[in-house]
């Protein structure tokens, strides 16, 4: 009996299973046939705009996602183990990977029609001349040119766009995969590499008698010479050979760099190499966007920090211990004792000085934190200068940038050697890898922002006013833009609005041009050879990254390409707002972000205070006030700054000695110097205007009295806003048009729609229009959140 309904048993199960498998199926028919009809409907669409010379750039892109992610769908359907196991590499969805796997293909599908429905009705728009929108100016990948701050196509700026990584496994010649619609920048990164050797320029195609490994020279000389792009130095490792000639190598690594930058075998190797990659693709487009220096670089060196699972900064090596104690004799001009008493120590000479690493924390705020995180900034500016002084002796034209991460910068943490100033003034582009983000995977509770806005954008635009206030002039090259996917935030279904609005926002902060991440589908909708099999990377990301990535998001890949097109269509209006002067400087200094155990914590709300006024906010720090034009500003305003150098207060008593004018947010502020010690001295006013305020401001009443200093400095247009809550939501720029009146730029970053209203600063009334759409919006309009509005103003 019990045998017989065990069969019963199964055989209902195998009833509904069938069931269940027919009526997925008929879904999945059903809505692959509903798309399909779509698809037909914008084709013939596009036919009736062609004969009518309407442009149709916009919608030939929607197609080609639409039918790859069509493709990718069924793939993903027939291959479910595959699907269930990727998503469960990501520890947020792991417990529902089962389910993750089951609906994707079908939420791909529903995407789909979602973005074709879109495409179907502007074009409709356009046909009946509702909406009006500027021909894509398209990228010309073959012949772009290189200017001091621009990237131009088709002799226009353009911005330009793809993926970080790309399909490894696929030739950069593979037209499914390097295209207007994905992007078309060229690399050394397109072959399935060995371990440590995921880009062409690394130390691995050095032998040890000095000669080159002549198989692995191909992979650079074989990229083709037809497409703009760049090259990449690739530090995660060090050949055997080497590791045997000075077992020090390894000690006081990093996470992706795989050896010790003062250790003499390391810069060798190093020098041949790079010397070599710079001879063979000298004058190469593949360079035009220049040599990323280094991917991510950092050098934690406290004690219990995450990285020290990957053995970064462990263990001292007696290069760097060395080198710490000359810098140390220099900084105390060979004074010993001076050392000893900052130190509360009793060294016989420099050549005895002994320090721990990892350090602890406890010790930040006195001598000997200030003393080793100052060096260990200084010994990274030394070994980037050193790479790039070693590319130029073969490639003397070669630009440079860093792959830095801003959080380097806009986070409190301050002993990872990166000192973001020195090494975007060192570089001739600036590099980076900014991020922004809804709410991070690990906060179960909102965050303090999400009261306010509607994502995370301090990373990106105080790290970039930082690095545009310190090389005004430079192109911009986000080598791995973190907007729509990042190990600390996963969405499956990002709103098209949001990357719209995170990509036009950092190109506004002076973004030339970025690499998403990242593009990880074969043309037959697998995903790519390195994540096929078991994953077991040493990078702990990677091997999550494709669950709820823009691969399994066809409006978020879409939306991205149409945010691109909109900007390049744009690009002279963009450059004049990015032109635009920054009259307030915020004062930065290092000391105080070393010393301190929340400077940047601090610091925020005053750049957040001033960020909705219609202006872009800048910086000052001592380099930018001794060699940059300071009829560039109106003032500087110090915001909770005690420590200082000398030379740092100096540089603003020289300011005020010129005429300038500083305003201070209390007399705690510049007290001290780089080791906690009271200064004697104060500013004076000399020539200039100093204002020294009331240490209980907020920072809306410290805004209100420095934009009573720059009152002729403010847009001649004013835009106020009603959304609902105390807070500013909309950041907005203001330039002259050259055909008359003005030309606007707003951004609602808010988490409420927004009632804005228009006015003359002498109280005109004014009236506006989209430039984006064409449609008429008169001097009152609402903006959603997320919403991006381009105006123009009669």
């Amino acid at each position: 009996m019990k045998k017989n309904n065990n069969s019963i048993i199964l055989k209902l199960y195998f009833i509904l299973s069938s069931i269940f498998m027919f009526v997925a199926c008929a879904q999945e028919n059903k809505l692959t046939i509903e798309a399909t009809k779509k698809i037909e409907k914008l084709e013939s669409l596009m036919d009736e705009a062609k004969s009518k010379s309407i442009d149709v750039t916009r919608e030939e892109t929607t197609l080609w996602f639409s039918k790859e992610f069509l493709k990718f769908a069924n793939w993903d359907e027939a291959h479910f183990d595959e699907i269930e196991k990727l998503f469960g590499y990501y520890q947020p969805f792991t417990s529902e990977k089962t389910k993750y796997a089951q609906e994707l293909p079908d939420f791909e599908r529903k995407k789909v029609i979602e973005i074709l429905d879109k495409g179907i009705l502007n074009l409709k728009k356009e046909l009946d001349g509702s909406l009006k929108r500027r021909p894509v100016s398209k990228v010309d990948w073959q012949n772009i040119k290189v200017k001091e701050d621009m990237f131009v196509s088709y002799n226009k700026p353009v911005f330009l766009y793809d993926y970080f990584s790309k399909t490894v496994g696929q030739p950069l010649t593979n037209t499914s995969v390097y295209n207007n619609h994905l992007g078309a920048i060229y690399h050394g990164g397109s072959t399935l590499y060995e371990v440590n050797q995921d880009r062409a320029i690394n130390p691995f195609i050095l032998n040890e008698d000095g000669t080159f490994d002549q198989e692995k020279l191909k992979l650079i000389t074989d990229i083709p010479d037809t497409n703009v792009g760049f090259m990449i130095l690739w530090n995660m490792g060090m050949p055997d050979w080497a590791h045997k000639k000075d077992p020090e190598l390894a000690d006081g690594r990093s996470l992706f760099t795989g050896f010790d930058i003062d250790n003499p075998t390391a810069r060798q190797v190093w020098s041949d190499v790079i010397q070599k990659a710079g001879s063979l693709t000298k004058g190469k487009k593949v360079t035009q966007m220049g040599y990323v220096l280094s991917n991510e670089p950092h050098w934690f060196s406290e004690k219990n920090h995450w990285t020290a699972r990957f053995n970064e900064m462990t263990k001292l090596s007696s290069y760097t211990l060395n080198k710490f104690r000359e810098w140390l004799a220099k900084k105390y001009n060979g004074e010993i004792d001076e050392l000893n008493k900052n130190w509360i120590s009793d060294f016989e000479n420099f050549g005895s000085v002994e320090i721990e690493i990892p350090i602890d924390k406890i010790k930040r705020g006195t001598p000997i934190w200030y003393d080793w995180c100052r060096y260990n900034m200084d010994r990274s500016i030394d070994w980037f200068t050193f790479l790039q002084n070693q590319l130029r002796i073969t490639n003397p034209d070669a630009d440079t940038s860093i792959k830095i991460m801003p959080n380097m910068f806009t986070e409190n943490a301050r002993s990872h050697g990166i000192d973001l100033e020195a090494l975007t003034e060192l570089t001739s582009m600036i590099g980076d890898d900014a991020k922004i983000r809804e709410r991070h995977i690990r906060k179960q509770e909102p965050e303090e922002w999400e009261e306010r806005y509607s994502y995370f954008w301090e990373e990106m635009s105080v790290a970039y006013d930082f690095m545009e206030s310190v090389s005004p002039n430079k192109i911009h090259f986000n080598s791995e833009s973190h907007y729509l996917s990042a190990s600390n935030w996963r969405k499956l279904d990002v709103s098209s609005d949001y990357v719209r609005s995170t990509t036009w926002l950092s190109t506004l902060h002076g973004m030339d041009a970025q690499l998403a991440w990242f593009w990880a589908r074969d043309p037959d909708g697998s995903p790519e050879d390195r994540l096929e099999g078991e994953l077991d990377f040493f990078d702990p990301a990677l091997a999550g990254s494709f669950a709820g990535s823009v691969n399994m998001q066809p409006h978020v890949a879409n939306e991205y390409t149409q945010v691109m097109m909109d900007l390049n269509s744009f690009s002279e209006e963009m450059f004049a707002f990015r032109k635009q002067r920054r009259p307030i400087r915020l004062f930065y200094s290092e000391t105080s972000a070393i010393n301190k155990k929340s400077h940047m914590t601090e610091l925020f709300p005053m750049y957040e205070a001033l960020y909705f006024e219609g202006f872009p906010m800048g910086y000052v720090t001592e380099n930018i006030i001794t060699k940059q034009d300071n009829s560039n500003w109106d003032v500087i305003l110090v915001y909770k700054t005690e420590y200082v150098t000398d030379n740092e207060f100096n540089s603003l008593q020289s300011y005020l000695d010129q005429g300038g004018t500083v305003m201070i947010d209390s007399k705690e502020s510049l007290s001290k110097n780089e080791y906690g010690k009271y200064r004697t001295k104060s500013l004076n006013a000399s020539k200039g205007k100093l204002i020294v305020l009331n240490l209980d401001l907020t920072p809306n009443e410290i805004k209100d009295k420095v934009l009573n200093q720059i009152s002729e400095s403010l847009p001649e247009v004013i835009l106020t806003e009603s959304n609902g809550s105390e807070y500013k939501g909309c950041t907005w720029r203001v330039v002259k048009n050259p055909k008359g009146g003005y030309l606007m730029n707003i951004l609602n970053i808010g988490k409420n729609s927004a009632v804005l209203k228009i006015i003359m600063k002498n109280g005109q009334t004014v009236n506006a229009t989209d430039l984006l759409t064409g449609q008429k919006l008169g001097s009152i309009f609402t903006l959603k959140s997320n919403g991006v509005l381009l105006i123009e103003i009669k």
